[in-house]
């Protein structure tokens, strides 16, 4: 069974997904004092056995690569990914001293629309002949090609903002599941660029930039992605945007939210106790070691 993890983090995005394939993937991470033992617990545990893992950095911001030096040191990483960067800070903090020598260094992969590695999007032998299935991890932005990402990507490695630099990273499981993630990408950026981009369908997004109206996903792409629940992070509420007219499930109640996903069926769980089950999924009535269960979600 597939498992989707977001941790609630405070202002910060920390994701994984536990594929059914050999394939483990971390997304972003902010690992304050106060969780970091227990999150990197949890980490280790779930990423036992997968022989392939990977920690994608959707942009160099601390609230998404804070603690990367205590991950690297509790659970290594050997694949880096991240768009291809120069970013640079007038104050150094470890973890983005870290960020640098992963993003520069051999570990490095750099993503890209339509990029392909084995592993990530395809399947293939490992070096014993061992078949190693896909992860279903696709990227549908940056266009490396597209002016507007030229000049924000100037800006960055002028030590800039670095929001929009984030990629579209798409997950599909087979015959199952479709989820999107957008970074902290802000919408006047993505209203820029959203007639020459379409997205597919997907059933979860989770909200660029951590549910606030700054970062509202265009109309257009909405229309597309026809999504059946849109996952809010955790700004503060006064500058969220609570997607009117959508499913919704919003980290600063449900807290840690997880997707265990088994074929047509999604089972959703938070960790806070006193979060009500969610009227649009089904109570399938479900118990087990995965906090509270809130619904499935019927694909």
């Amino acid at each position: 069974m597939v498992k989707i993890k977001s941790f609630s983090v405070g202002n910060g995005d920390m994701f994984y997904i536990r594929h059914f394939s050999n394939n483990f993937t971390i997304i972003d991470c902010n690992l304050n004092e106060e969780r970091r033992k227990v999150i990197m617990d949890e980490l280790c545990r779930e990423s036992q056995g997968k022989e392939i893992r990977r920690f994608i950095s959707t942009h160099p911001d601390e609230d998404h690569f804070h603690g990367i030096e205590y991950l690297d040191d509790r659970n290594p990483i050997f694949n880096f990914y991240c768009v291809k960067n120069k970013a640079i800070k007038t104050i150094e903090t470890d973890s983005f001293k870290k960020y640098c020598e992963l993003r520069d260094g051999d570990k490095a992969f750099y993503i890209y629309q339509g990029c392909s590695r084995k592993w990530m999007n395809q399947k293939g032998p490992d070096e014993n002949g061992k078949e190693i299935g896909s992860a279903g991890i696709n990227i549908l932005w940056p266009d490396l090609n597209n002016e507007s990402f030229k000049e924000v990507l100037e800006n960055v490695n002028l030590g800039k903002e670095s929001n929009n630099i984030s990629p579209i990273i798409k997950y599909s499981q087979q015959d199952g599941i479709n989820v999107l993630w957008f970074g902290d990408m802000e919408h006047d950026f993505m209203d820029s660029i959203k007639e020459g981009l379409s997205l597919p369908k997907a059933d979860v997004i989770f909200a660029p930039h951590h549910g606030r109206l700054s970062g509202a996903i265009p109309e257009k792409w909405l229309d597309e992605i026809k999504p059946k629940i849109i996952i809010i992070g955790e700004a503060d509420s006064e500058l969220l945007d609570y997607y009117r007219g959508y499913n919704t499930i919003t980290q600063n109640s449900a807290k840690d939210i997880t997707l265990l996903c088994d074929g047509k069926k999604v089972h959703f769980y938070c960790s806070n106790p006193n979060y009500a089950k969610r009227s649009f999924l089904t109570d399938e009535d479900i118990e087990n070691d995965e906090d509270y269960y809130i619904g499935t979600l019927n694909l």
